[in-house]
């Protein structure tokens, strides 16, 4: 069981504690309009910084993707931002919460949803099984015990289940589902926690071409109302879906900006495009 799964079993159950408001200095406006910063971020392991003094914002409705080369920093970001890894310095703000040391439940609890590079599903219950104890109220050892599913449920359920193209697979076990389907209900399960902020690491590894083109449509359509940060070394893939492009390199921010942009940065074309 990983670390998305022991979320979902277990924040439902904590205690209400106040979470810390950031402090946010600089421009008002800005931080209206990102509903991530990123601020002077580094880690450290065993002397070796994967992260050095990264700083970068996510707009509201936003797909950023970040791309750079392996031991670019890239996992380790995200890692920070849900609350797996503890940074060594500096700050991160979320929708105006101070989420720098907060743990990973209660980071999901404010709207940060995760998926990793391996889905992470349970292959013995259905579709519609996998995405029901996804459901907040379904959510915890004794949750779940107690929890029925009404009229509500099953429509949350139905909803996710259509959005990542599994309506028709509500009965299957997940485990007969194809790799890029079982991303596809990692995806939804996620959906049902109704984040404000997905962050997603390689969501079409190991897909068909045509299960690409969907994810590709999928994410789109998400982030029409969320936001969404997605790790990706597919650049046709990055060209379909990003709004904007993070490069990173050994820990810090190499360059920023449109795909056309980062892809005409010699500095880019040097360190990753290139190979």
């Amino acid at each position: 069981m990983n670390t998305t799964t022991m979320n979902l079993q277990s924040h439902a159950v904590l205690p209400e504690l106040e979470t810390p408001r950031a402090v946010v200095s600089g421009s008002t406006e800005t931080s209206r309009t990102q509903i991530l910063q990123v601020r002077d971020l580094s880690v450290s392991f065993d002397g070796f910084k994967a992260v050095d003094g990264l700083s970068f914002g996510v707009d509201h409705c936003e797909l950023r993707v970040v791309i750079g080369p392996n031991g670019a920093g890239k996992t380790t970001l995200l890692d920070m931002i849900c609350g797996k890894t503890r940074p060594s310095s500096g700050q991160i703000l979320f929708d105006g919460h101070d989420v720098t040391r907060l743990s990973e439940d209660r980071i999901v609890k404010l709207g940060i949803g995760r998926k990793f590079q391996t889905p992470s599903v349970y292959e013995d219950l259905t579709v519609s099984e996998n995405l029901e104890i996804s459901l907040p109220q379904g959510q915890g050892v004794l949750s779940s015990l107690f929890f029925k599913r009404d009229a509500k449920a099953r429509e949350a359920i139905e909803s996710a289940a259509r959005e990542v193209f599994l309506l028709d697979a509500l009965d299957h076990k997940a485990g007969q589902l194809s790799h890029g389907q079982k991303q596809w209900l990692e995806i939804g399960m996620l959906l049902t926690q109704q984040p404000q902020l997905l962050l997603l690491d390689e969501p079409v590894a190991g897909m068909s071409p045509r299960e690409r083109e969907q994810t590709a449509e999928l994410l789109q359509r998400i982030s029409s109302g969320k936001s969404v940060i997605v790790i990706e070394h597919d650049m046709d893939f990055v060209k379909r879906i990003a709004h904007k492009v993070t490069v990173l390199h050994q820990g810090r921010l190499l360059s920023e900006g449109t795909v056309a942009q980062v892809q005409a940065d010699p500095r880019v074309i040097d360190v990753y495009l290139g190979h």
